[in-house]
């Protein structure tokens, strides 16, 4: 049964992306929004907006049974939860069942199962994935210790729950690795709930790669191709592109082909997608994880590729088959994006919330600004300091770095601080324009010469 109304269960930009993907399926529209958040764009632009509760994400936005009520007495059919939040909690989708309502993403066993690290790895190891060189679940230090003695070092202990680099840290010896395992253990712990850990070799100069995934859950999946996100900083990710040039056709098969086979083998439904190290120096993939929900850089796939994958995401929680077949996706040029956050990075990246008193954003042939952010718009204190999100597409990555580099240049903000200085010294960067970079190239190269970036 076709999705009729849709309840918008986030804010910001992406709860703005979604009231436009819904109403271009001519959906209705109704955005859940927090008191800091009457008055939005998505609030502005849905059909009706409904009073969640008070600023504080934890009295708002993730609480899940306050939002599947407001989404029934909204009288929705589906539910989209954007990324972040309640996206990833199978408590979502298990709710908005018992209230007969369709989630817009996967079934609530496979959240649980992709949420766990460790049983993600086991997963793709049984499609035949290729995995990096790891090990089991990590239970003292004196294991800890064991294990990266035989892996061999560096190597990277991971919280098997965790996400946004929180109980991760790298050890270079035995005494690191003790002493890592007692630090990430605490950090997942606080984070998470669950301290588990596992352990993987850390590859120093890798590249970050993801396979965009869709399937309908009938074991039918295809692929949008891949981003590179190896910009990043604290294994966050600030700049994101699709394809990644740096990797032989050979190897971007296998990627391909990989995602796609452990997707297949689980019955995969809706968006999901399958993260990888790329090892540059042994022309070598391995998985990392696969993220349950659509993700914040999907516009570079959809810029290559052409399709709406927020619109097909909603189709598939409808009850539709795949709208397309792997035959139907063709790439075409390069895309490049830039998340611009409102963080002074000057001081350490804080966030800074306030009042947006200028607002010009760069306009032009391949330029795509997904942002709610418009002149005397506020910042709220209690969320992602994300302002918005600047693509740009050309015929080839060397038209696209150029547009991107006028397209900052042209962006103006004011009122806070903000990241453009940042996105405007890494795109002149020799070694961004090269395409000579890896995962800790920002933090290593980049920031390390004290980079003015603050504006």
């Amino acid at each position: 049964m076709a999705v009729s109304r849709l309840f918008i269960a986030n804010r910001g930009e992406i709860a703005l992306r979604i009231v436009h993907a819904a109403q271009a399926l001519d959906i209705e529209t109704v955005v859940g929004i927090s008191e800091a958040d009457q008055g939005s764009a998505a609030a502005t632009l849905a059909d009706r907006a409904l009073l969640l509760g008070p600023g504080p994400a934890v009295h708002s936005y993730l609480d899940p049974r306050l939002v599947v009520h407001a989404a029934k007495a909204a009288g929705c059919d589906a539910l989209h939860p954007g990324y972040g939040f309640l996206s990833e909690r199978a408590i979502l989708p298990r709710l908005c069942a018992d209230h007969g309502i369709a989630f817009v993403g996967p079934e609530p066993d496979m959240i649980d199962a992709l949420g766990d690290k460790l049983r993600a790895r086991a997963m793709a190891k049984a499609a035949g994935v290729p995995l990096v060189p790891g090990s089991e679940e990590i239970a003292s230090a004196a294991d800890a210790r064991r294990e990266a003695d035989r892996i061999g070092y560096p190597v990277l202990l991971k919280a098997s729950a965790g996400g946004g680099g929180r109980g991760m840290v790298i050890a270079n010896n035995a005494e690191e690795a003790e002493a890592g395992f007692h630090k990430a253990s605490a950090e997942a712990l606080a984070a998470f709930n669950d301290g588990t850990l596992f352990m993987e070799r850390f590859v120093p100069e890798a590249r970050h790669v993801e396979v965009q995934l869709m399937g309908d859950g009938t074991g039918k999946v295809v692929h949008f191709g891949e981003r590179d996100c190896s910009v990043q900083r604290r294994y966050q990710k600030l700049v994101e592109e699709a394809p990644c040039t740096a990797m032989p056709d050979q190897v971007r098969r296998q990627l391909h082909e990989a995602a796609v086979a452990l997707a297949s083998s689980v019955r995969y439904s809706n968006a999901g997608t399958a993260e990888f190290l790329y090892d540059v120096k042994r022309e070598e993939v391995y998985f990392i994880e696969v993220n349950a929900r659509i993700q914040v850089e999907h516009p570079v796939s959809e810029m290559v590729t052409g399709f709406d994958l927020v619109a097909e995401q909603i189709r598939i929680a409808g009850g539709a088959a795949l709208s397309v077949s792997q035959d139907d996706i063709a790439l075409t040029g390069h895309a490049i994006e830039c998340r611009i956050n409102a963080e002074d990075v000057g001081k350490g990246f804080i966030p800074v919330p306030g009042r947006i008193t200028g607002w010009q954003p760069p306009q032009g042939e391949g330029i795509r600004l997904d942002s709610h952010m418009a002149q005397g718009a506020v910042i709220p204190p209690f969320y992602d300091s994300m302002i918005g999100k600047l693509i740009v597409h050309g015929k080839d990555r060397a038209e696209a770095v150029s547009r991107l580099t006028d397209a900052l240049d042209a962006f103006v903000v004011e009122g806070v601080p903000t990241t453009l200085g940042l996105h405007r010294a890494i795109v002149r960067h020799p070694d961004f324009i090269e395409n000579r970079i890896h995962t800790r190239w920002l933090e290593q190269v980049l920031l390390a010469d004290g980079v003015p970036a603050t504006e």
